[in-house]
């Protein structure tokens, strides 16, 4: 098995990761969160986020080797750039 991960698996990744960024934003913003929970779902938004970053940076690389690739502001739909 490969030590670097496809393309494809990077594009899903960051795709799959935006979209739980996206849930957890609305969980958080919806007023159904616990008073005792909001502080670890917020812990846990700022990971995702942070996750989203790290993966969106080396989709960045990825895109200096492969400009086949489509931007990342098309990736995400014009939400990040």
């Amino acid at each position: 098995m490969s030590k670097e991960i496809s393309s494809t698996t990077l594009m899903y990744a960051i795709l799959s990761v935006e979209d739980s960024v996206n849930t957890q934003q609305d969980y958080l913003e919806s007023g159904e969160v616990p008073d005792e929970e909001i502080e670890n779902e917020e812990e846990i938004l700022g990971d995702l986020e942070q996750a989203l970053m790290e993966l969106i940076d080396l989709y960045k690389v990825r895109l200096k080797t492969d400009p086949e690739l489509p931007a990342i502001e098309d990736l995400l739909g014009g939400a990040e750039g």
